[in-house]
């Protein structure tokens, strides 16, 4: 059976999104708990919580049929750490190096 370009595609993210949401919650697990409050973000459990029910999403559904939303729900909550999250909790651990 052949798959097309869009198989592929969602394959590659797929394998990608796991190891993303695995960084994801281990750095929400190791980080300061009074770091999420001084960069006025939500507390560690929340995001311990958001990204550790994203890494089990990411890794019990697959993003072709039914579960697809449930895939990229997970798959954003994982990024909004990564890309918002993140970077403040570090700014504000190690200070802004301007």
């Amino acid at each position: 059976m052949t798959h097309g370009l869009d198989f592929w595609i969602l394959f590659a993210i797929w394998c990608a999104g796991m190891p993303v949401g695995a960084f994801a919650f281990l750095h929400a697990l190791v980080q300061r708990a009074d770091a999420y409050t001084a960069a006025d973000r939500m507390t560690k459990l929340a995001w311990s919580l958001i990204t550790g029910g994203g890494l089990a999403a990411l890794y019990l559904f697959q993003p072709q049929g039914s579960t697809f939303i449930l895939w990229m729900a997970a798959l954003v909550a994982v990024l909004v750490y990564i890309v918002d999250v993140r970077p403040k909790l570090n700014e504000v651990q190690r200070g802004n190096r301007w």
